[in-house]
């Protein structure tokens, strides 16, 4: 076997590092970040083997072992690993590690419950990206009971600055001690895209729980508790990633 046979393109050498998904990498490649044996990589293409070596912005970097986890998000936890004003971010809740990791899918402060974390940023792009059509499961607990006409409404879609968002499933249940539940199905997972939906239709989101991705469920974890994803669950939600590609 030659040494080209061992070779690989820069942008899954760099997504095996944890610098994100392939296109991400692309694009740090594209923005002079890279730097091959010394020079600064020019075009898309170029591949790396034993011996290389690789920076970015200076820093040389390596594969890194695989990480996947699950934590359960607290309400008021960043999904971010850095953050300025010195708030608690996801990276507070699980061990110290040295992989580059980061969050598949945000919650916003406000929201808790199931979140993916990892450095396999393929695996992750592929989670994310609406047209791979993984589903996310939520509870919503509202001050006020969600009407039927209403529930119609988000599965038909709903205008909020220029964009439709749409639920895939809405099911009211009955009122509780924290208020009405209802659960939501996503496919597309924009911005704050459930809390926007139930403002423009009138409703004051009381607590947001997200509580599956695919065929992952958030189980018994209690907030800021946190496990590996089993290699089963890995595959699973590579799997169902792929069924709608």
């Amino acid at each position: 076997m030659d040494d080209t046979t061992k070779k690989i393109r820069l942008q899954k050498y760099l997504a095996d590092c944890g610098m994100g998904s392939r296109r991400a990498c692309e694009e740090i490649i594209e923005n002079g970040h890279v730097r091959l044996n010394g020079a600064v990589v020019e075009r898309q293409g170029v591949k790396v083997g034993p011996g290389d070596q690789v920076r970015v912005e200076g820093k040389r970097v390596a594969p890194q072992k695989s990480v996947y986890m699950l934590l359960n998000k607290p309400r008021g936890v960043l999904c971010t690993s850095k953050d300025t004003h010195d708030r608690q971010t996801f990276v507070d809740c699980i061990p110290a590690i040295s992989e580059r990791i980061y969050c598949v899918g945000r919650l916003d402060k406000e929201s808790e419950g199931l979140l993916i974390i990892t450095n396999d940023g393929d695996w992750a792009h592929r989670l994310m990206h609406p047209r791979h059509h993984v589903e996310k499961r939520y509870r919503v607990w509202t001050e006020n009971a969600v009407s039927p006409e209403h529930v119609v409404e988000m599965r038909k879609g709903v205008m909020s600055d220029g964009e439709l968002l749409r639920a895939v499933h809405v099911k009211s249940r009955k009122a509780g001690k924290t208020g009405h539940l209802c659960e939501v199905v996503l496919r597309e997972g924009r911005k704050r895209q459930i809390r926007r939906m139930f403002s423009i239709l009138g409703y004051s989101v009381k607590r947001l729980c997200r509580i599956a991705t695919g065929p992952l469920r958030l189980g018994k974890l209690r907030p800021g508790e946190w496990r590996h994803l089993r290699p089963g669950e890995v595959a699973m939600l590579r799997d169902v990633s792929e069924i709608g590609n």
